[in-house]
């Protein structure tokens, strides 16, 4: 990039090789299969070199000397509990699954979005006596998102036609910088409209988790109040029923004494 006498950008690219070559690292995305996965536990080392060599090809030029996920990433995630720990220092399958989908995620959401995302994942189906598991679920999501690529590579390219046809007035120069400046705008809003809107879900979410947390801990109390209202009422219970057994006794032994009175009274007629 330069700028001309002008004070104009001169700036020779060639937008749509970019657009090709993002296009061809899709089918990088679409490669981590289920079975691409290790089925066995795996180190902390072991994990960090296969996401490197899994994803490094979605990192963006002056990334590409950090790993793609650090250890203290992956120790952060499971103290937050963004990641179920691991199970004596080694990560199951799904744990990498997780981290796959955490991995992309936070290119564009929050930990704390994030963590609303998939913590409702890992608490329902990351138990190995669950009927649906992580893994079902990583390979339908991939599944689908495979059956969408095409869809998506039309509408990139759909919209960079759309930028092409900008500016016609203006200099090759120009004009060449001006429709990279549409092509970028016309993206963000797209990528803009679907972060507003899978954060109103998230937040959608939050509050229905946080409304069924209030809704179990409102009937927890309740439970409690009800607990110690029967605990009381069994108490007095058990007090009536002593009291009455007390008066029992009294009643048996003020009986015995006229009894015995009665008898003592015949005694001395005789």
């Amino acid at each position: 990039m330069r700028y001309d006498k002008r004070g104009g950008i001169t700036m020779k690219m060639n937008t749509e090789e970019i657009l090709n070559e993002i296009i061809d690292k899709m089918q990088d995305i679409k490669k981590i299969r289920a079975n691409d996965i290790p089925n066995i536990d795996l180190y902390m080392d072991q994990v960090t070199t296969f996401m490197d060599e899994k994803l490094r090809s979605t990192v963006r030029k002056g990334e590409a000397e950090e790993n793609i996920l650090t250890k203290t990433m992956i120790n952060n995630y499971a103290k937050n509990d963004l990641l179920p720990p691991p199970v004596k220092k080694k990560y199951s399958r799904e744990h990498m699954m997780v981290l796959i989908f955490v991995y992309y995620f936070k290119s564009f959401l929050t930990i704390s979005d994030i963590e609303t995302l998939l913590n409702p994942i890992t608490e329902q189906y990351f138990a190995e006596d669950s009927k649906l598991k992580v893994t079902d679920i990583y390979e339908e999501i991939l599944k689908q998102g495979m059956l969408e690529i095409p869809k998506l590579e039309e509408d990139l390219r759909t919209t960079y036609e759309v930028a092409q046809q900008t500016f016609p007035e203006e200099s090759d120069e120009d004009a060449e910088y001006l429709r990279l400046f549409a092509y970028i705008c016309y993206l963000s809003y797209d990528v803009f409209v679907k972060k507003m809107l899978i954060e109103r879900l998230l937040d959608e979410v939050s509050e229905r988790r946080q409304n069924q947390e209030e809704a179990l801990k409102k009937e927890k109390s309740e439970q409690q109040k009800r607990e110690k209202e029967e605990q009381k009422r069994e108490k007095e219970e058990a007090k009536r029923e002593k009291e009455e057994l007390k008066r029992e006794k009294e009643e048996a032994k003020r009986e015995k004494e006229e009894l015995k009175r009665e008898k003592k009274n015949k005694a001395v007629e005789i």
